[in-house]
């Protein structure tokens, strides 16, 4: 029953996780239409990346025994291949001042991510201590991603706009979140669920402020528009008063 039960809550975790590692999809097809990243950043792309990477690792036979760990292995590996299509589009539309920033962090990370798998596979010789060092930097990466967001929080918070903080992201972020923890948990790995409980948090924080400023968003777009009908109506008589006298003139 426990291992039925930890299989479900696995493959609802890798659902999860797919909404979250897809939701940036609609971010990306505005950013190839308009041929133009605007104020999205990189950031959050690239450190998921790097938890991908560290997980996929995680789960593999090298560092876990066996397949216990197969559903981390699935989801984290097909967000591999997602984080890696967002930040080749964002390059290929960035300013240089953006693709530098966004390269120098990716090479960064797959550096880190190279140096880590090497160690885990011949300094360690047992699948315990490997799963502790793998993990543990795994837990900081995690727990950066979660963060990641943060960068754009501020940006919301001073233009009181979430124009540039999708409402997927930080919802599925959330679920995510929730799932993980509860996988973590009857799984008995720490190293799993340790990071869901700074994730869960953030995500809450992301939602909270998504609901406050869409509000206050909506509030402040209404004026405009009936400013700008109450100037088209100003306009008409204008043109209808030239009308009438290039007819008049006509005439004469």
């Amino acid at each position: 029953m426990g291992d039925r039960l930890r299989l479900a809550v696995g493959i609802m975790g890798n659902a999860a996780s797919l909404l979250l590692y897809a939701a940036p999809i609609l971010t990306f097809t505005r950013v190839i239409r308009k041929r133009s990243t605007e104020e999205f950043s990189c950031i959050p792309y690239i450190v998921a990346l790097s938890n991908c990477l560290l997980y996929t690792w995680y789960g593999l036979p090298v560092v876990s025994y066996k397949w216990e760990n197969f559903p981390v292995i699935t989801i984290n590996g097909l967000g591999i291949i997602l984080e890696l299509s967002f930040i080749f589009i964002y390059l290929w539309f960035a300013p240089t001042r953006g693709k530098i920033k966004a390269g120098t962090t990716t090479t960064m990370v797959m550096v880190i991510f190279t140096v880590t798998a090497i160690i885990s596979a011949f300094v360690f010789h047992d699948h315990h201590h490997r799963k502790v060092f793998v993990g543990t930097i795994g837990l900081v990466a995690s727990v950066a991603m979660y963060a990641a967001p943060l960068v754009v929080v501020k940006q919301v918070i001073m233009t009181k706009s979430v124009e540039f903080m999708p409402f997927y992201l930080s919802f599925f972020s959330f679920l995510a979140s929730v799932l993980w923890l509860a996988y973590g948990l009857l799984s008995h790995d720490l190293l799993l669920a340790s990071p869901n409980l700074v994730g869960l948090p953030l995500g809450i924080l992301q939602l909270g402020l998504y609901c406050k400023y869409r509000k206050r968003g909506i509030i402040e777009e209404e004026p405009s528009k009936w400013d700008l009908e109450h100037n088209n109506l100003q306009e008409k008589p204008k043109h209808i008063q030239l009308s009438m006298n290039e007819d008049i003139n006509g005439k004469i």
